[in-house]
């Protein structure tokens, strides 16, 4: 069975935007890593389809989208790469169809759509979100692996995506020059 993966930066005070989603902290200045960005591309290779939520698809795929069609000597291209030509599938309760390179869109019950796609053949899933979305896939239990990059900055409230508690075993960290720590956590108790 195909893992669901949950790919997020996330602030050293638990939250994953500021109170409007505002994520300028993610891309500070002198705080980019290679090494970061080396590893996040491998999880990203390891899987075939990539989860979002209604929300943040336009902008997401935009973004990518750009960066593979006018930068291709940015450090960034070989993720955009795979965030481009991956399956992505968008879920909506009030979208059918949102204009996208290799996109979908789902409306059905989050639950059996995502259970259905991990019996599926292929390579595992990762969820990149948004807040929201990541939430709602937490406290379904369906999130089999954690991928948090931590970034070294707090910003003293926000948005978070755990509602209940959750125990996690950390199976992996990877601290980087940048102040920035990749933690892998697997789930022991929901």
């Amino acid at each position: 069975m195909r893992k669901l993966k949950l790919q997020m930066q996330i602030t050293l005070d638990g939250f994953v935007g500021g109170p409007n989603g505002e994520n300028d902290w993610v891309f500070l200045p002198g705080k980019q890593d290679p090494n970061a960005l080396k590893d996040i591309i491998d999880i990203a290779a390891g899987c075939d389809t990539i989860l979002l939520g209604r929300k943040m698809t336009t902008e997401f795929c935009a973004h990518w989208e750009n960066v593979v069609d006018t930068q291709p000597d940015s450090p960034w291209y070989p993720l955009a790469q795979l965030m481009v030509n991956h399956r992505k599938i968008a879920f909506s309760h009030t979208e059918t169809a949102i204009p996208d390179r290799n996109l979908e869109v789902e409306n059905g019950d989050l639950a059996t759509v995502v259970q259905a796609l991990k019996n599926q053949p292929g390579k595992d899933l990762l969820v990149y979100g948004g807040a929201n979305f990541a939430s709602s896939l937490i406290s379904l239990n369906l999130i089999d692996e954690y991928y948090f990059i931590v970034n070294p900055v707090a910003i003293g409230s926000g948005l978070t995506i755990f509602k209940e508690r959750k125990i996690l075993e950390l199976e992996s960290s990877t601290a980087y020059l940048s102040g920035k720590v990749l933690n892998k956590y697997v789930v022991v108790w929901c």
